[in-house]
């Protein structure tokens, strides 16, 4: 099969999220798999000189969007052995940061058709193209309506993937005609309560809709999850799949991690792991003590991660003798409640603000458990990244979370959970953490267990391609 994977980021080239690690990861898979998958992104500024330095030039073309006919440059990488097209417009792509700006609804809507454009000048024929969130969103939606009569384009399938279903690409019902060139006999494709929606479209025109887990699927249909998009996949359920999301166990692997303290894999994690610990104390300020349960949290400071729990029991917990590290950037609530805790109590809380993925992998390495209290959660990858790296995830039961994790409190458990959305039901599961702290056997057991989980993207990756083949037929 032939997949042309379409994100709005990837790493290694840029990354603002748990989509730009999907997209560096998951095509490779495919390609291991021994089917053709590549991506294509925008060439954005903020891309670093060294991997600028390798890309090729193809050639260039224009593109329509609405009555205007824009420049776009065609780039190519090759990265792991799977090839990137990087799509070149300088006014649009040339800008400090990948999203937040004014004209969002336009950047992508060139995006996306330049996607479909590009096909005419690339020797690679896709079968399926593979769409991601609402910035790719368009792509089916322009191919049904202005590409499927040319013989190129008159068979290719679409895939579109929920990361989170929050983001919609909500605009002004102004934007139809004028900047994302939709007729206006055609409106409906996009219109939703009253405004444009670019998933609503995507939902709507795709072959297939996916979510990066079984149980966000299931929970996309309620109208607690959906932010009101539940009307629009109820009815489409026949089309809408749940694939659990992997991670590359290659890049996150505590035995080569050049980024943590101390490398260490299964056989040295006793003895490896509580040197990250206390290196990870020591850097963020606490007192090294290695019979003190560290809790580590990198996340972003946003409501819907649960922060909100933490915040109520906070200081309860801290009165239990547990210390924390905390990793993350956000809303300003919460940058400033967790800094005046870390002010109030600096020998049981470390902070840092902002996102620095070089702390990222020493809280992973040298932490103890890993809380995830989140209110919802698609998929989540660093209850697998913790995983990997003999960290005990500490989670709530929604979406990935659900799926990946299951208690110590019955069989084949590799983590914590609790259900309802409550704070003290959130402090029962690391207080049972806790407990299982005491007992250094039945822990150091938990821990190797843990590390053992099958977090790759082998078994995900046979489900997309089975997804791919069942659309061909």
């Amino acid at each position: 099969m032939r997949i042309l994977y379409a994100a709005s980021e990837a790493l290694p080239y840029i990354a603002s999220g748990g989509l730009a690690d999907v997209a560096g990861s998951l095509p490779k898979a495919i390609r291991d798999k021994k089917h053709a998958c590549r991506v294509v992104m925008p060439l954005y500024s903020d891309i670093k000189d060294e991997l600028r330095a390798d890309l090729k030039f193809i050639t260039s073309f224009y593109v329509p969007v609405a009555w205007r006919s824009q420049y776009c440059g065609l780039f190519e990488g090759n990265i792991n052995g799977v090839k990137y097209y990087l799509l070149d417009n300088e006014y649009y792509f040339k800008r400090k940061g990948i999203y937040g700006f004014y004209d969002d609804a336009e950047r992508f809507a060139f995006f996306s058709r330049a996607i479909l454009e590009m096909l005419k000048y690339i020797q690679f024929e896709p079968q399926i193209i593979h769409c991601n969130d609402w910035q790719t969103a368009l792509v089916p939606v322009y191919l049904n309506m202005f590409y499927r009569s040319n013989e190129k384009y008159c068979d290719i399938k679409t895939v579109f993937t929920i990361h989170n279903i929050q983001y919609q690409g909500q605009y002004g019902r102004e934007l139809l005609t004028d900047v994302l060139g939709i007729p206006e006999y055609a409106s409906s494709i996009l219109e939703y309560d009253n405004c444009v929606n670019f998933m609503k479209g995507a939902i709507d025109q795709s072959d297939m809709v996916t979510t990066v887990s079984p149980t966000y699927a299931r929970e996309i249909l309620d109208p607690w999850y959906s932010h009101k998009l539940d009307r629009m996949l109820v009815p489409r359920q026949y089309k809408l799949r749940g694939i659990l999301n992997g991670i590359d166990t290659n890049a996150y692997n505590p035995k080569t991690d050049t980024m943590i303290y101390e490398n260490y894999d299964i056989d040295t994690v006793k003895t490896g792991k509580p040197k990250n610990k206390l290196a990870l104390q020591r850097e963020m300020g606490l007192p090294e003590d290695k019979d003190k349960m560290l809790v580590g949290m990198v996340t972003r400071l946003v409501a819907h991660k649960g922060l909100d729990l933490v915040k109520y029991i906070m200081e309860e917990m801290v009165a239990h003798g547990y210390q924390f590290v905390i990793l993350g950037s956000g809303d300003r609530e919460f940058e400033e409640y967790f800094s005046y805790m870390h002010e109030k109590y600096p020998s049981s809380v470390g902070l840092k603000i902002g996102f620095i993925p070089q702390l990222a992998r020493k809280i992973y390495a040298g932490a103890d458990a890993f809380l995830m209290p989140s209110k919802s959660e698609p998929c989540g990858l660093a209850q697998m990244i913790s995983l990997r790296y003999g960290t005990l995830p500490i989670v709530r039961l929604t979406g990935g979370l659900q799926d990946s994790i299951r208690d110590l409190g019955g069989e084949d458990g590799n983590g914590f959970t609790f259900s309802s959305y409550n704070a003290h039901d959130m402090m029962g599961a690391v207080d049972r953490c806790a407990a299982l702290f005491e007992n250094k056997k039945k822990w150091n057991e938990a821990v190797v267990n843990a590390m053992k989980c099958d977090c790759s993207w082998a078994k995900s990756a046979d489900e997309y391609i089975d997804m791919y083949k069942s659309l061909l037929k």
